[in-house]
């Protein structure tokens, strides 16, 4: 069972490093997406209580949709009577499931296609990619900024789409990985605190803040490790972190973005919002790809370090882990 498990995440994160997303059509985290786009259109409402409870029924739907669909497949593996088929067969369904909650690659792929667009001098096409991983408005924004876009952005979605997941699949198998892929990319469509979504996004963005409390701060941990381990500035990455973690509107998200800012030696700039680490924005290529080397060493070493140990004791303890 313990093997089984870290079986799972071990080659998600290899096939995810290797092969990336597949195409939307063929995505889960799409379907999700798709899913919610349309009860957002049916539970928007001009009682904001009703629109709250609208919002919380919609993830609940959703949720419920994917624990039954992994259920069936579950059940299914199970009655596979050859005991080392069924095995195999396990670990794979799970690891190509559980890949598709995981974007490593998928991450590196939108940062490298700003930053090339800004070696080309195309600040107008890079503003465009940029604003496909990031939720402010980016039409206005400088090439300083747009490079500090792309570095939180990074930093961000160690946790929300690689950390995350592991940490919940951890606990809970699939069914955890996918709530939270439900919960997570529901938040970065409807968890706006705006007149637009600010009622229906209400249950979305508070599940979000609560799931994502405990992974982020250890990402940032990871993250300065990392920095340790790539001879990045893991004093100044530590120090910045626990001084400028809490500077962000979200509660978790300023942690490994500070780690981040921190390792780099830099500073990012959410324009009248948040200045995270030291000095001047004056950033470069160079600080994207250590940003990405030291995004694919914390998932690594959050494999490592958090999710192996947190299996490993649950299972014997008896508390059932692998779905």
């Amino acid at each position: 069972m313990i093997l089984e498990s870290i079986a799972v995440i071990g080659f998600a994160i290899l096939i995810d490093l290797i092969f990336g997303d597949p195409k939307n059509r063929y995505h889960p985290t799409a379907w999700i997406g798709t899913f919610i786009a349309k009860f957002t259109t049916i539970t928007k409402n001009q009682n904001p209580i009703l629109e709250k409870i609208g919002g919380t029924i919609m993830i609940i739907s959703i949720s419920s949709i994917v624990i039954l669909l992994l259920s069936g497949l579950n059940l299914g593996i199970s009655l596979i009577s050859i005991d080392y088929i069924s095995l195999i067969l396990s670990i794979v369904v799970g690891a190509l499931l559980l890949k598709t909650t995981i974007a490593i690659r998928g991450m590196e792929k939108h940062a490298i296609s700003v930053i090339d667009s800004l070696e080309s001098n195309d600040l107008d096409l890079a503003r465009n990619y940029l604003s496909m991983i990031v939720k402010r408005n980016t039409t206005k924004l400088d090439k300083n900024h747009v490079f500090s876009g792309v570095l939180e952005s990074i930093s961000e979605n160690t946790v929300d789409g690689i950390t995350g997941p592991m940490f919940y699949y951890a606990f809970f198998g699939l069914f955890g990985a996918f709530i939270y892929r439900v919960i997570n990319t529901a938040d970065s469509m409807v968890g706006y605190k705006n007149e637009l979504f600010k009622n229906l996004g209400w249950f979305t963005a508070t599940s979000d803040t609560i799931l994502n409390y405990i992974p982020s701060r250890l990402t940032g941990l990871m993250m300065v490790l990392s920095a340790a381990i790539l001879q990045n500035n893991w004093k100044n990455s530590y120090k910045v972190m626990i001084r400028d973690g809490k500077k962000t509107e979200s509660p978790n998200a300023g942690y490994p973005m500070a780690a981040l800012a921190g390792a780099l030696e830099t500073k990012f700039e959410k324009i009248d919002h948040y200045k995270l680490g030291d000095g001047e924005i004056i950033l470069t290529k160079h600080h994207v790809v250590s940003a990405i080397k030291i995004m694919k060493l914390t998932s690594i070493l959050f494999f490592g370090i958090i999710t192996i140990p947190i299996i490993s004791i649950l299972s014997i303890v008896g508390w059932w882990v692998h779905v």
